[in-house]
């Protein structure tokens, strides 16, 4: 837990900062928050709603300040079925859920489990996200839907949101951009699509309610499935961006506490009419690119968007798609860790794969949880190849040939069990035996099955048979699950 000190340090030591990025981040969420609201099958509002209040109570609830949270196409994707088949009021329910969800899983400290994470998956995952940031533009792009005068307009941004820092960070240049390419479009009187065009902004506040579903074991048996899915994608992909920013702002933050601020931040917006949501790593690193640091800079993005698309809709509405085009294109481009396509020839093929599989698997299923498993998966199962060959028994045997000693070396465990076996000549059977382990650890019970076949089966040919140098963890593991020492412990063995 942090201090009241720095706590109240994390809402003021970059003021100006924080409200600049901020404004900027909420006229970045407006396109992305209805876009995400149509994916799920509900009307703008419902993203426009979530977005606010995601940011604003992960602002004061969460774990990472500068990190920006709202309604995500993550969430979104997961929950289109469930809208389809039972309406709006279950889609809220199952957001109360997934919170309270993420919630227990915070309590339950399992933000450790990002430490099973390679740096692999984290590339491939970056990777994935800035692809499919990309991908989000094209419809914009698309020479059948808007004018060839929008490439001009999306080129004219992108020059400007690098060019304009060479002659001051004073103000960061995608609001520049914004406010450039909105001015020239209104003066001109060009006709290009507009943030209006996106659908219908909401001109209310939203409510305290609450869902109106039946309060059952069906009911809840429906919206479970969903509420998990959401609960983890969104801890999942909110912990990830931590640790992005983690790495862009060269500081720390709690994983914990973020899981908590999360389940906070989606129980509450289920009660005000708002869809789930969790961390977006495009708008974060807009946020951190434009000076945003502190908590200050969610929670302003949070109040400026509903203050935008409230008080201001009108204004709002006129702005450029063009302008929040070429914002997400400089978000991908700079997302996209183009180091790891040079690496593919220096890197280990191992990581390499699990690179390009976990980037693979999350575009093409457009779930971040599949992605990433796979990515883990393949990183465990190379790692324990490669810990397997590192494995190795050597033997020695004295002049009159009565007793040979087998050092092992290396990890024992279920890949390396089966060299493990081969490396003994029980057929020689000599008068004694010695297995010594000093070099090694045994890690579970398929090496203590190998150590109890070896053993049994030296002694079936009349050997004399000695286990030593056993290690504290190695002997207790042994001594617990071993049964070479047990009557009847051959049959028992062969039987399982």
């Amino acid at each position: 837990m942090i201090s009241i000190a720095q706590y109240k340090r994390q809402w003021t030591h970059n003021i100006r900062g924080d409200l600049l990025s901020g404004l900027v981040v909420a006229l970045a969420l407006i396109p992305e928050a209805i876009a995400f609201s149509i994916i799920a099958g509900v009307d703008p509002k419902i993203g426009l709603y979530a977005s606010f209040s995601i940011a604003v109570i992960t602002a004061i609830t969460g774990g990472r300040p500068g990190m920006i949270s709202a309604a995500t196409a993550a969430t979104a994707v997961l929950m289109v079925t469930l809208v389809k088949d039972h309406g709006l009021q279950y889609l809220l329910a199952a957001t109360v859920l997934a919170g309270l969800l993420q919630i227990g899983a915070g309590l339950l400290k399992l933000g450790y489990v990002m430490r099973f994470v390679s740096k692999s998956v984290m590339t491939g995952f970056v990777n994935a996200l800035a692809i499919l940031i990309f991908m989000a533009q094209l419809p914009e792009l698309d020479p059948s839907r808007v004018p060839m005068l929008t490439y001009a307009l999306v080129a004219s941004g992108l020059l400007i949101i690098y060019l304009f820092p060479l002659l001051t960070k004073a103000v960061p240049s995608p609001l520049v951009t914004i406010v450039v390419l909105t001015a020239v479009v209104v003066l001109m009187g060009w006709d290009v699509r507009t943030v209006g065009d996106m659908g219908e902004l909401p001109d209310t506040l939203p409510v305290f309610l609450i869902p109106d579903i039946p309060l059952t074991f069906e009911t809840l048996q429906i919206i479970f499935p969903y509420s998990v899915a959401v609960a983890v994608v969104g801890l999942l992909e909110s912990l990830m961006t931590q640790q992005i920013v983690d790495d862009l702002t060269d500081t720390s933050s709690n994983r914990n506490q973020e899981c908590i601020g999360q389940g906070l931040a989606n129980t509450a917006t289920g009660f005000i009419g708002g869809m789930a949501g969790c961390a977006m790593i495009g708008q974060s690193i807009i946020n951190v690119k434009s000076g945003g640091r502190g908590r200050l800079s969610s929670f302003v993005a949070g109040l400026f968007l509903l203050i935008l698309v409230v008080a201001l809709g009108d204004i709002v509405a006129i702005i450029p798609m063009a302008a929040l085009v070429a914002i997400m294109i400089m978000v991908s481009i700079g997302t996209f860790s183009w180091s790891s396509i040079k690496n593919l020839r220096d890197h280990p093929k191992s990581s390499s794969i699990v690179m390009l599989a976990t980037v693979f698997f999350v575009i093409y299923t457009h779930n971040l949880a599949i992605g990433v498993l796979v990515g883990v998966l393949l990183s465990g199962i190379f790692f324990a190849w490669k810990i397997s060959q590192l494995f190795r028994v050597r033997s020695t045997i004295t002049p009159d040939g009565e007793h040979r000693t087998y050092t092992i070396e290396g990890q024992l465990f279920f890949a390396s069990s089966e060299d493990f076996m081969k490396a003994f000549d029980f057929r020689e059977a000599p008068a004694r035996v010695t297995i010594d382990l000093s070099r090694a650890h045994i890690w579970d019970i398929s090496s203590v099955a190998a150590l109890d076949m070896a053993v049994l089966k030296f002694r079936r040919e009349g050997a004399e048979v000695e286990l030593i140098g056993l290690n504290e963890a190695s002997d207790t593991i042994v001594d617990k699950l071993a049964i070479h020492d047990k009557p009847g412990a051959m049959d028992e063995l062969l039987g399982h």
